[in-house]
Parts: C-alpha cells; structure tokens; sequence
C-alpha cells in the first residue's frame, strides 16, 4: 500500500473516532499520539479548550534518566506514567483517544498499563 494512501486512511480513522470521542472536566480525553521514534499523552478538557497534563518519553519526569522510544516496553512504562500524572491532577476516568492508531500492540499496551495504574476509560 503506499505512503499517501497510508495516511489518508489513518487520518480518516482519527477523524471518525474524534466525532465520538469529546472529554470534559470530570473525564477528560486521553490523547496518545505515537510517532517514530516518541509516544506523546495528553490529558485535554475539551469542553474548556485546556490542557490538563502531559507525558511523554521525551520528557523526563522525577528524575528518571532512562531512555524510552516507541515500542511495547516503552508504552507500558509510560501508560503507567500517565496513570500517575492524572491521579496526581485528580483524574480518575478518561474517554480514550488512539489517534486514529489501530487499538493493537503499543496502543493496547499502553492502555492496559494506563488500566493498571488506576484510570477508568
């Protein structure tokens, strides 16, 4: 399949989910965003148009110096990030946001990690 057509089809795909998909103050969305060499997770009230928390293996929160990419143990290891950043905001139930990524893989094993760690999707 080529490059363009790849594209065209994911983005529809996200698309289509983002009409469904619309987080609140007391159940924010939870947007992952995987790229080639990163994985980026937001935590976004959309009724007020802010942003309530974010992780990514870009960042390097408390301290940790270990080097995350983008793959399944790297997922894992932020999702349970992220479940910590949001119980530390008061988050307790988001509504889940792929990207238009297929729930499979990295996708899953970032959201049952998220799982472990306490959120409720």
């Amino acid at each position: 399949m080529r490059t363009e057509q790849k594209l065209k089809l994911r983005q529809l795909r996200s698309w289509r989910i983002r009409k469904k998909v619309i987080g609140t103050a007391q159940r924010p969305r939870m947007s992952v965003r995987f790229t080639g060499k990163n994985i980026h997770v937001q935590f976004i009230d959309d009724s007020a148009g802010k942003t309530l928390g974010a992780v990514s293996t870009i960042t390097q929160a408390g301290g940790q110096q270990e080097k995350l990419s983008a793959n399944v143990a790297s997922a894992q290891k932020l999702g349970k990030r992220a479940a910590e950043v949001a119980k530390a905001k008061g988050i307790e139930a988001v509504v889940f946001d792929r990207s238009g990524a297929k729930f499979h893989g990295k996708v899953k094993a970032l959201a049952d990690a998220a799982r472990e760690g306490g959120l409720q999707f």
